[in-house]
């Protein structure tokens, strides 16, 4: 069994896969209470699955980018579970999880997590062999500026303000922009990513795993 853990931005996610199915999931929007929220949740839904510690094998984190407090929650989490239980720990980017939930296409994809001061972090995507692998390195910036740079058909999928949609919608030309519900960073999609990478013997160290931070308003993420 696999625990998935995401706190990379105030959306927090947690599940639970078998390799076969998801068992359970959580998503949720933290009010800046991810330290009191998140070990309390994965506990409830180990227990409302009816499974013990013991069942675990894997953890599959989120390692971001993303905020510093909710990062480094979600990481001592994680690590302290595969220390403590001896488990495998693979660390996923968050903005792998966001590419992961799009159907694919021959179109470029852009995904998208608040980066806190009215900037985003934009990170291109495109198809190879049937996978959304990462193009550029991920870039900071204003929703206009990325707007603006979008010339030609891509896919926009993530956290986006209702501003920030209609920023986007006037560039309907050029910009598919993905529902709210498609743009929704599930802990189902990291639990997937982690587990292929499990099975390939893709593990990571957890002493030496390691955040990507962003730096965050100091009072936008938990």
């Amino acid at each position: 069994m696999l625990l998935a853990i995401d706190t990379s931005t105030r959306s927090v996610g947690v599940a639970l896969y078998d390799g076969v199915q998801i068992v359970s999931e959580k998503v949720w929007l933290s009010q800046q209470f991810h330290t009191v929220e998140l070990a309390p949740t994965v506990s409830a839904l180990i227990d409302q699955a009816g499974i013990s510690l013991d069942d675990l094998k894997v953890v599959a984190v989120a390692i971001g980018p993303g905020s510093f407090t909710g990062l480094r929650i979600g990481m001592a989490l994680a690590k302290g579970m595969a220390l403590a239980g001896r488990l495998a720990i693979v660390g996923v980017p968050s903005l792998d999880i966001l590419a992961a939930s799009q159907p694919i296409d021959d179109k470029p994809l852009v995904g998208i997590l608040q980066a806190g001061r009215g900037r985003i972090a934009a990170g291109w995507y495109k198809n190879y062999s049937g996978e959304w692998k990462a193009d550029k390195n991920v870039q900071v910036m204003t929703p206009r500026e990325l707007a603006s740079g979008i010339k030609s058909p891509t896919i926009v999928c993530g956290e986006l303000s209702e501003d920030e949609r209609r920023l986007f919608r006037r560039k309907r030309i050029n910009v598919i922009l993905a529902s709210p519900a498609q743009s929704l960073r599930r802990p189902s999609f990291l639990a997937e990513l982690g587990w292929n990478r499990w099975q390939k013997g893709m593990s990571d160290e957890p002493a030496v795993l390691a955040p990507e931070y962003l730096h965050y308003d100091q009072n936008s993420s938990g």
